[in-house]
């Protein structure tokens, strides 16, 4: 993932399965933006070794979603929920019609969810 909301994306769903070590150097890098001189002076370890820090974390997240797919799941379900809220405020649909679309959506969400 690239960039620095794809990075927060990350954190977000594997932060916890770093060690504290390792999400204290992440927060400051991606979330407070701190720079690497600064990461490593506050930790007594040089900006090389915060940045392998930084890249190990990122890998080691990534691998979790290529093996997991938690984002690519929440991604799928959140897009199905956001065309969920537009038909229902669809008001040409009819009271059927409206029923086989939502019926439709919440089957595919709970594929979403149950996919191993």
């Amino acid at each position: 993932m690239d960039g620095i909301i794809g990075l927060g994306r990350l954190y977000d769903f594997y932060g916890e399965l770093l060690t504290v070590h390792q999400r204290q150097i992440y927060e400051a890098a991606v979330y407070e933006d701190l720079s690497l001189n600064e990461i490593a002076k506050e930790n007594g370890i040089t900006k090389q070794g915060v940045h392998d820090l930084i890249r190990r974390c990122t890998r080691t997240m990534e691998a979790y979603e290529e093996k997991l797919h938690m984002i690519e799941r929440f991604q799928r379900l959140q897009a199905l929920c956001e065309e969920t809220s537009t038909l229902c405020q669809d008001a040409s649909l009819s009271r059927e019609e409206l029923a086989a679309g939502t019926e439709e959506k919440l089957q595919l969400m709970l594929q979403a969810i149950s996919q191993d």
